[in-house]
């Protein structure tokens, strides 16, 4: 098993099967591999009937899933050399402002993975009004790879 996956088993992390639709799961450019977002499982709305605390699990979710993605495109999680940016879009209730502490379970659960000087990113994580089947969370991703 690759270093990063046996990472994931010792934080008590798996990986989701990727089943590729109309859209693919991640693509390459260069040296970079943008995923799609990844859903929630969490539905709702952040700050209404999903506490920030649920949302956090959410996110952390979210990012699994698009390590799943860069893994169906590339085969090998060690092969990242670095995570680049993410983007996290919460579903929020009127008047919550609480996001950055919602994608902070994206963000800290890949410090934990890749350790910071691999996995520490640029961010956004902004509010939303709605996002697809009433995810409570989704987020998209950019990593730099070597081959």
């Amino acid at each position: 098993m690759a270093a990063i996956e046996e990472r994931l088993a010792e934080l008590g992390l798996e990986l989701p099967t990727v089943n590729p639709g109309i859209l693919a799961p991640a693509v390459r450019t260069g040296n970079l591999v943008y995923t799609s977002g990844a859903c929630s499982a969490i539905k709702g709305k952040v700050g209404g009937n999903v506490s920030p605390e649920e949302g956090y699990a959410g996110a952390k979710d979210c990012i699994i899933q698009n390590l799943a993605q860069v893994k169906w495109l590339i085969g090998d999680l060690d092969k990242i050399t670095r995570v680049v940016k993410l983007l996290g879009m919460v579903n929020c209730a009127e008047g919550y402002s609480g996001t950055p502490v919602v994608i902070n379970g994206a963000t800290e659960t890949l410090i934990e993975v890749f350790g910071k000087e691999k996995g520490w990113h640029a961010r956004s994580a902004i509010g939303v009004y709605q996002l697809p089947g009433d995810a409570a969370v989704e987020i998209e991703m950019i990593v730099e790879v070597a081959d």
